[in-house]
């Protein structure tokens, strides 16, 4: 069980704080039933809730600044997704996002940073498709480790180049 002042990635929402544990009375339901009361990190003002024991959607910690350096330094090991399929290629950006692994997130950027090098050398533009996950996966990662690296999350891009470089 977390506690209240613990950041855990909630699904799709991405970062959130836990602002509270409490009972609801919703009618019908155990009286009994601890629920989170969860704030994303996304969302200002935004107020989740869902339940303590709900297995639905996956929750876990947020990384901790080893774990976020140790991601980092391992960057270049971790293999871009490369699916050829274009239909194939969105429902499996779509499988990674899901996930809520900071990996599978690393997998998709790349591969996306890749076909936006060859589009771009051939004269194209990215599609509408791959920049919607471009933005989606950074946007995950990025916030996720601005936490603990306590590194803004419009500067995780450079520091990451930075390291990655190095």
């Amino acid at each position: 069980m977390f506690e209240v002042g613990n950041y855990v990635i909630y699904g799709t929402s991405g970062v959130c704080k836990i602002e509270d544990i409490t009972t609801m009375n919703l009618g019908g339901g155990a009286k009994d039933r601890l629920f989170y009361v969860l704030n994303p990190s996304s969302q200002k003002g935004g107020k989740i809730f869902t339940p303590v024991d709900s297995k639905k959607t996956l929750m876990r910690s947020i990384l901790n600044q080893d774990e976020a350096n140790s991601l980092i330094d391992n960057i270049q090991s971790i293999e871009e997704l490369w699916i050829p399929n274009e239909k194939q290629r969105e429902e499996r950006y779509k499988e990674c996002m899901r996930t809520c692994d900071c990996r599978e997130w690393i997998k998709v950027i790349k591969a996306l940073y890749l076909r936006k090098e060859e589009r771009s050398a051939l004269g194209k533009k990215i599609t509408s498709t791959d920049e919607k996950y471009l933005r989606m996966a950074e946007d995950y990662l990025y916030s996720e480790l601005e936490i603990p690296l306590g590194i803004p999350k419009d500067k995780m891009e450079d520091f990451i180049r930075e390291k990655v470089e190095g």
